[in-house]
């Protein structure tokens, strides 16, 4: 038998990473996970060892990453927070600036460390010149790990959903909660959600290889925004009436509800970027899982509780909760 290699997950204990990390395991790898949360619970025990993400510290950041084989970067920020100063302290590295600083050294010291593959995760159509901080940013440490000489996979999807999902649990639990669903302007604008363990197994399989390549991640079903706000509503059996509504007034009401639930429940870049189309692509599905499926198959559960992104945030202790 071939010995284990070391393969390094950033942020094996939180979404993504901890998916890629079990498939590594099953395949009986040895996994080494980089966070910012290192004291989050380890739902892997002693078979997945936990360093801290030093990006201001190069040298511990190389030592952290040598004697591994592949690098699997799951490292992002969904959105900027952090105006107020108690707020920045808290949440010093939740800013897209900070993520592609950090992700630049993060690249460069596994090239100093001899890493041979880096699998990273990346978003539908990137481009610098987007006005959308999140696609530019994608599209900046696309070009940083291209240029850096390091064999890679980018791996681009759309919408992830699992059980530790926030955007699909929290369409359910809105129509759950309010009389009616309000669909930016007309609702036809198309995304391609796929499933995460779905990316883990796309992941783990291009960490195999040396190719360097650009996959499209997405899954098998295209539904407008309307549809599967629809098709969700059907399946927990709270279909409420769609209706649009213009994009400065569904993110009054997003906001409304991010005051409730002390989180950020759309921002404005999502919005944009939805309506522009950006979470469709014209290419062969990557995963195999349909969305209609799994929440069907977990029906009882979806929109039970609101999924906070900032509490995950707060909260650097517990593992993500299920739903």
């Amino acid at each position: 038998m071939a010995t284990p290699q070391l393969h390094i997950v950033t942020g094996a204990f939180g979404y993504s990473g901890k998916y890629i990390t079990s498939r590594l395991l099953n395949e009986r790898h040895r996994v080494r996970t980089i966070t910012n949360s290192p004291n989050r619970a380890n739902p892997f025990g002693g078979k997945v060892e936990s360093h801290p993400f030093n990006s201001d510290a190069p040298e511990k950041l190389i030592e952290s990453l040598r004697g591994a084989t592949v690098l699997y970067n799951t490292y992002w920020v969904r959105f900027n927070y952090g105006k107020d100063e108690s707020a920045t302290r808290l949440y010093a590295d939740f800013q897209h600036s900070a993520a592609i600083e950090n992700t630049r050294k993060l690249f460069d010291a596994a090239k100093r460390a001899g890493i041979e593959r880096v699998v990273h995760v990346s978003i539908t159509n990137p481009s610098e010149d987007s006005p959308l901080e999140y696609f530019s940013g994608k599209a900046k440490l696309e070009r940083a790990l291209i240029e850096s000489g390091l064999s890679y996979a980018i791996l681009r999807p759309t919408v992830l959903f699992g059980a530790e999902d926030i955007l699909v649990n929290n369409i359910a639990w809105a129509l759950q909660h309010l009389p009616v669903y309000g669909v930016f302007g007309d609702g036809a604008y198309r995304l391609q959600p796929i499933f995460v363990d779905d990316l883990a197994a796309l992941a783990v399989t291009q960490g195999k290889s040396r190719e360097n390549c650009i996959i499209n991640a997405i899954g098998p079903e295209t539904f407008t925004y309307r549809e599967l706000v629809r098709t969700i509503g059907d399946i927990i059996g709270a279909r409420r009436p769609t209706i649009g509504v213009p994009p400065w007034f569904g993110y009054v009401v997003g906001s409304l509800i991010s005051r409730l639930q002390g989180d950020v429940f759309i921002t404005r870049e999502e919005i944009v970027g939805l309506m522009r189309g950006l979470l469709l692509v014209n290419a062969p599905p990557a995963g195999t899982t349909r969305l209609t499926d799994w929440a069907r198959e977990h029906a009882a559960t979806l929109s039970v509780k609101y999924a906070s992104e900032l509490v995950r945030r707060k909260n650097r202790i517990s593992e993500y909760e299920k739903l």
